[in-house]
């Protein structure tokens, strides 16, 4: 019970309404100050005053483009976001990631928009079919989203039991434990940008999932250590089949990592809808 109190204690520190909003704050100065950057270079860039011709031309080529890097701030602050959710509920975390994922499709959509060719064949140009994709896609995302939400309100209220009380105990343990390991994969995935664009004139990677390909990975072994943890807690079936469904609705949102074209946008679609429909499943049968 000492230990318990402990996390809760530091987890009140660490998460507390105060450092949200000062979090929250400082995220929305740097994603200012980040856009006027990066409008700057573009304007500099495009009057032929300075040259950036060792980072990616499209990132560098539209004012809209500019949109990429408060985006990218942003982002981050949802990440930490999902991270203070965990403790809260499996089924809140899951939400939470459906969001981060769609924000990443939005920001990809700034990035190509300067590679589109209004004066070509919509259907033969690839980059204009990579457009079309992510904007049907983010629609069905973001109404699979809010369905999935709604679907959420409807789960049974269930009572605090000591053993839920340890139970969530543990996830603020996860959920501290994973906040250095946030700011360390940023901090690489930072380096290994800079490294790879600014030292080397080159980056083999997909700057889109830069940070998020190993977040998402952390998130699958995150959701798995809990999953083992729930046995301790509990032995209902439906509850059992309804995390692991949702493991594999996150693996399915990794993968689309490494797909391109209309594969991402329908693997993506795919974990969510799988999501959805083990949400409505557990709900039907926790009624019964």
């Amino acid at each position: 019970m000492q230990f318990q109190s402990k996390i809760e204690g530091l987890f009140s520190i660490i998460f507390s309404e105060n450092v949200l909003k000062r979090f929250e704050k400082y995220i929305l100065y740097l994603a200012f100050f980040g856009f006027i950057i990066h409008l700057s270079i573009i304007l500099l860039s495009n009057y032929k005053l300075i040259g950036v011709s060792i980072i990616e031309t499209n990132l560098f080529s539209d004012p809209i483009a500019a949109l990429y890097t408060p985006f990218s701030f942003i982002l981050v602050y949802e990440a930490f976001l999902l991270i203070y959710y965990i403790p809260r509920s499996f089924t809140t975390a899951v939400g939470k990631q459906y969001e981060i994922i769609s924000l990443i499709v939005i920001r990809k959509i700034f990035k190509d928009i300067p590679l589109i060719d209004l004066n070509s064949n919509w259907i033969e140009n690839p980059y204009n079919l990579q457009l079309i994709y992510d904007l049907v896609g983010i629609l069905v995302i973001f109404f699979l989203i809010y369905l999935f939400k709604r679907t959420k309100q409807n789960l049974p209220i269930k009572s605090v039991s000591e053993k839920l009380n340890q139970f969530i105990s543990s996830k603020k343990l996860v959920s501290i434990v994973l906040i250095p390991i946030l700011i360390g994969i940023c901090v690489i995935s930072f380096l290994t940008w800079f490294n790879g664009v600014i030292i080397n004139q080159s980056f083999e990677g997909n700057i889109n999932y830069l940070f998020f390909n190993d977040f998402f990975t952390l998130l699958i072994l995150v959701d798995v250590f809990i999953l083992l943890l729930s046995f301790a807690y509990t032995d209902r079936y439906s509850q059992l089949i309804r995390n692991t469904g949702f493991i594999i609705s996150t693996i399915l949102l990794r993968l689309s990592f490494s797909a391109s074209g209309i594969t991402g946008i329908l693997l993506i679609i795919s974990g969510i809808v799988f999501g959805l429909l083990i949400l409505l499943i557990y709900n039907a049968i926790e009624k019964e």
